[in-house]
């Protein structure tokens, strides 16, 4: 099976055969369809976030099931499937709680690796899934089925950056109807948040970017206005919007402290900052407490949108089969395996919202 290895932080991946070995009990072999690039990809690959090297990063795929190990009930050989990041393990506090994308549980690929290159070194699983490869091996609990007349490049949006979009508003945030809106960045993490304001029924729905071209895709997903932060003054023209009272909820999916400053001044008395997009690890902003209390406002994380996969996928699906979710349209472009490089560069430029790498 081929791969894309990081084997040295900022250096180019190096596309090369990997052995891979059988799953083991609750695990499950997934040949490889489609996988999107995502900036916490790029996070990996970058060293922004540590970890250890050699690495296979990818996270936001679907394929088909290859093989499964012993104990595995929640799929069959031959399904299509979404495959996640997310691991749950149904028995820890948060998975008894609701709270899955939260596990507490230990999985034996936490510390054990599936994959060796061929001099025998062990190859880390990326961000729990290792999917810029033919083939990976996971944890049962991170695959999703799928209709299979569904698109696989469609379904592996559903990984990652949808789920985490419209999670953090519909799950995490819980916006109503008629709610007033504002997502800062308007990328592929920025433009699901702004599907799922327009699929909670919230108004106006107030996109704010950097670049022109996002903020005009921004419309064909759900947004009312658009901002440009470089021209704007954007706290005086989301007040205009909203009749003076200023946002209800600000979404903060891109990863920078500035962005999340920004936010506080856009939103109104008791209004809410959710914090989607992660920047590096040491990244901090300031508070301002006293504000805070007076104001009564909440500032709050959305982690992977608390999405609990086995309800908010087929949830998703469907919507997506109803034509009320865009999936198709978050596509920029399309890579071979051998040209997943220049795919991430593409990425980092900040012009595309998902390329997607295609296996045969």
């Amino acid at each position: 099976m081929k791969a894309a290895v990081c084997y040295d932080y900022g250096q180019p991946l190096v596309v090369e055969e990997l052995e891979i070995d059988p799953p083991q009990a609750g695990e499950v072999k997934v040949r490889m369809a489609a996988t999107a690039i995502c900036h916490s990809d790029v996070h990996v690959i970058r060293g922004d976030w540590g970890g250890k090297l050699p690495v296979v990063a990818g996270h936001e795929g679907a394929g088909i099931v290859e093989e499964i190990g012993p104990g595995v009930n929640l799929v069959n050989e031959g399904d299509h499937v979404v495959v996640s990041l997310l691991r749950s393990c149904g028995r820890c506090e948060p998975c008894t709680t609701g709270l899955p994308h939260l596990c507490e549980g230990e999985f034996a690929l936490q510390n054990e690796s599936r994959l060796r290159n061929q001099l025998g070194q062990s190859i880390h699983h990326g961000l729990n899934t290792a999917a810029f490869a033919e083939y990976t091996i996971v944890d049962q609990s991170q695959l999703v089925p799928l209709p299979k007349e569904m698109p696989l490049q469609s379904g592996a949006l559903l990984a990652c950056g949808v789920i985490t979009g419209v999670g953090a508003v519909v799950n995490k945030a819980q916006v109503g109807p008629g709610s007033s809106v504002v997502v800062i960045g308007a990328g592929g993490v920025g433009l699901n948040s702004i599907q799922g304001a327009r699929l909670a029924g919230a108004h106006p729905i107030i996109a704010v970017d950097l670049l022109g071209s996002k903020l005009e895709a921004s419309y064909a997903f759900g947004a009312t206005h658009t901002l440009n932060a470089r021209n704007d003054d954007v706290k005086i023209a989301v007040s205009e919007i909203t009749g003076g009272r200023l946002a209800d909820y600000v979404f903060v999916t891109v990863g920078n402290a500035p962005a999340a400053e920004q936010a506080f001044s856009l939103t109104r008395i008791r209004g809410t900052i959710v914090l989607v997009g992660i920047p590096d690890w040491v990244t901090t902003t300031p508070v301002p407490i006293g504000l805070t209390i007076l104001s009564e406002k909440t500032i709050t994380g959305s982690l992977m949108g608390s999405t609990r996969l086995s309800v908010d996928v087929p949830h998703l699906v469907a919507l997506y089969q109803d034509k009320r979710l865009k999936l198709d349209e978050l596509i920029t472009a399309r890579y071979a395996l051998g040209q997943i490089n220049e795919a991430i560069e593409a990425t980092e430029s900040g012009t595309v919202l998902r390329n997607i790498i295609l296996f045969d």
